[in-house]
């Protein structure tokens, strides 16, 4: 199964890639994406994931084909042969 994954904006300088194509032997749920590409590429450990609380730091929009993950099933979406995953990262300011 191949899934395309894009970083956008600071992930993108942090991965030093702005689109990977990974190649997975099966159906697979986004939470074991997200720990693959954390192993692949240690620097974006940082950036994504909250140590403290022990999940994902709300600092980063995930999509998936093209609908933000709290439309789907969150980090428990199922991803299919084909299937696109964008991280942006987003900045909150007022």
């Amino acid at each position: 199964m191949n899934l395309t994954v894009r970083f956008v904006g600071s992930l993108r300088g942090i991965s030093g890639k702005s689109k990977i194509t990974l190649k997975l032997d099966k159906e697979t749920v986004l939470t074991q994406v997200i720990k693959k590409l954390t192993k692949d590429f240690p620097m974006l450990e940082k950036a994504l994931i909250d140590f403290e609380q022990g999940e994902l730091r709300p600092n980063t929009l995930i999509l998936v084909n093209g609908k933000e993950i709290s439309v789907l099933k969150g980090l428990e979406t199922m991803l299919r042969d084909g299937d696109e995953v964008v991280f942006v990262p987003v900045s909150h300011g007022g």
